[in-house]
């Protein structure tokens, strides 16, 4: 039996449809991240730069370096609590939204509103938090002003704390969006349902919202997670150079242009955030859960 040219034409034009996608994927993931992989296990020699001699001294260094440790101890720790400050606050705001907004264009415009923040550049948002955090900003003055305080709180700015309010205040939209999305898709009568068999309102969430919004966590819990494990700028910014990330290192090594050390903690970095990403997907299978 010959096929027949519709079915063998098939074939071709889906290869033709990621045609453009792989190839982008390839120059401007694959090959980079290939590079980057083989230049960490080049040494680096002061004075002279990158000496392309195979050497696993890189990876050595960063695994027995105690400061290599505190650093990705710093940085999980940044991830996980603005992990769970950034789910609370997306799951509320996209329940809010999808079950107690009645009207579509108001749902819609309460939803532009959260994207406000990235009308501006993360710089600006970040030092926006300055006068308001400082010794002297508006939190410190209101509260001497109430008798609240006697001086002025100075862990407000330069600290942790500082840190995961510019993360959670710029990271927050990430968590919104997927769940959002997930919640939108759950029939309203299961929820009138669950009600009708006698199940109260917050068994309703925990037993029917929170498990069909599950893909929606997921993928927002890896937007928040890649994004922080990923950024120096925030942290370098908001403690004042008083913490420090695994990317912050990066950092440092590329300023003292010892690439192949640089590119041996992107190694690293990377192997943690996909590992990450793969318990994510352990446990919620996003492809399942999209194509019902």
């Amino acid at each position: 039996m010959t096929p027949s040219p519709t079915t063998s034409k098939a074939p071709l034009a889906t290869y033709l449809q990621v045609a453009p996608l792989t190839i982008v994927l390839f120059f401007f993931f694959a090959v980079p991240v290939a590079l980057v992989v083989v230049v960490s296990f080049f040494r680096y020699q002061m004075l002279v730069g990158i000496v392309p001699d195979f050497t696993i001294r890189n990876y050595v260094d960063m695994l027995t370096n105690p400061t290599t440790w505190t650093l990705y101890l710093s940085t999980i720790k940044f991830t996980l609590i603005v992990l769970a400050i950034t789910f609370v606050l997306g799951f509320w705001i996209a329940y809010f939204l999808v079950f107690h907004v009645r009207n579509l264009l108001t749902a819609i415009g309460l939803f532009l509103v959260c994207t406000v923040p990235f009308w501006t550049s993360n710089v600006i948002r970040m030092i926006s938090w300055r006068p308001v955090l400082g010794t002297e900003g508006l939190i410190n003055s209101a509260l001497l002003k109430a008798g609240v305080i006697d001086q002025p709180i100075s862990w407000l700015l330069y600290s942790d704390f500082s840190v995961v309010v510019a993360y959670v205040h710029l990271y927050t939209l990430f968590m919104i969006v997927p769940i959002f999305n997930a919640m939108a898709r759950i029939d309203k009568s299961l929820l009138e349902a669950a009600i009708d068999a006698g199940s109260t309102r917050w068994g309703v969430i925990w037993n029917v919202v929170l498990p069909l919004s599950k893909t929606g966590i997921a993928l927002g819990a890896l937007f928040v997670v890649t994004l922080v494990m990923g950024d120096f700028s925030v942290v370098t910014v908001m403690s004042g150079g008083l913490s420090g990330s695994a990317t912050s290192g990066i950092f440092n090594d590329l300023q003292f242009l010892n690439y192949p050390r640089a590119a041996a903690n992107a190694v690293i970095l990377l192997i943690v955030v996909m590992l990450i990403a793969a318990a994510i997907f352990r446990v919620v299978d996003v492809r399942k859960e999209l194509v019902r």
